[in-house]
């Protein structure tokens, strides 16, 4: 016996990506149903790559009740709305937005890290998906802090431009044509022009001139990890279309070499150690696409502080900052709370 799993955002990235999850992990689903915007009800969605074609059904209309688990993917506009709706009518909701993140009464799970977490998904049954940068970040940090004990944490990231939607994927196709062709460039979704370039912005700038993505970073490393990590991120888009990279400086309370770091980081659960010390020897984020791995390449002792360490870390931000963890908390909901069969 299994599920009846709802995909609420079907027709984005990251909700196609959940299809894809669903049906590459086959999550043992007894109905999965797509549900999508007013504008995009009626348009169909492959169920991974199985041909079963899905029509999608609108948001609007859509009862809830009689389904066990809706994965949310359709940003916090519909999350605020739809999500309590859903929950209420007993259907668990684990929401990719950053809307319920930071509600003490939510959990924010990473099955690999915090999995003793979910537990507390009873009290608005709703469980958060943490931003995509952070998810790779503490399945990296996670086996390391539980070895030494994290201080402090400095962190740059290169996050590509499917981090902010089809519409940023796009961009940099058009703008990087553009150039070739001679064509003027134009910027619609991001602040400057993205194709061969860097942008240090990513979200809303703060009062302190942290950008809200550099926040997220901080505070919910603090949830999932240990509050008393101290974290500062500087987060940048570049011109890659798929795979979020990470240079991660790592301060510890307690002596850690580089060999005893990746003796730790080979055996820990969700991470690939790919460290050769040679051209080529480690990860870039086109070899990431499509893998359910956060790779680590790059370990090295840091020489200026005590105890320190630095890391080069790369995920599939679609994947395991997104559609796979959800999927990963729906297979740990299952174990734990909703067992069947």
């Amino acid at each position: 016996m299994g599920y009846r799993v709802a995909v609420v955002g079907a027709t984005g990235n990251v909700g196609r990506e959940m299809m894809q999850v669903l049906a590459e992990r086959e999550f043992p689903c007894d109905e999965v149903v797509a549900v999508a915007s007013p504008r995009s009800t009626g348009s169909e969605v492959e169920f991974g790559d199985t041909g079963k074609m899905l029509k999608c059904k609108n948001i609007e209309h859509f009862d809830f009740a009689g389904w066990d688990i809706a994965l949310f993917a359709a940003g916090s506009g519909p999350a605020k709305e739809y999500a309590p709706k859903a929950a209420a009518a007993g259907c668990i909701v684990i929401d990719n937005s950053s809307l319920y993140r930071m509600d003490p009464d939510v959990p924010l799970v990473v099955p690999e890290v915090n999995p003793d977490a979910i537990d507390g998904y009873t009290a608005r049954n709703i469980i958060a998906n943490p931003n995509c940068s952070t998810a790779q970040l503490v399945v990296a940090l996670k086996p390391l802090h539980d070895a030494a004990t994290i201080k402090r944490v400095v962190v740059s990231t290169y996050q590509s431009t499917s981090g902010a939607g089809k519409a940023g994927m796009d961009e940099l196709f058009a703008q990087s044509r553009a150039i070739f062709v001679g064509d003027p460039v134009e910027n619609h979704k991001f602040t400057k022009q993205i194709a061969f370039n860097v942008i240090p912005h990513i979200d809303v700038f703060l009062d302190d001139g942290s950008t809200k993505e550099e926040w997220k970073m901080v505070v919910e490393t603090k949830k999932i990890l240990d509050p008393k990590i101290k974290l500062t991120a500087t987060c940048v888009r570049v011109p890659v279309f798929v795979g979020h990279s990470e240079a991660v400086n790592i301060e510890f309370e307690n002596e850690i070499s580089a060999q005893q770091a990746m003796d730790i980081l080979r055996e820990a659960p969700g991470v690939m150690l790919i460290d050769k010390r040679e051209d080529g020897g480690y990860i870039t984020p086109i070899e990431c696409v499509g893998d359910a791995a956060t790779f680590v390449s790059r370990v090295r002792e840091d020489p200026t502080v005590e105890n320190g360490l630095t890391i080069w870390v790369v995920s599939d931000n679609l994947r395991k900052g997104a559609a796979l963890n959800a999927v990963q908390i729906a297979e740990l909901l299952g174990r734990r709370h909703l067992k069947k069969g």
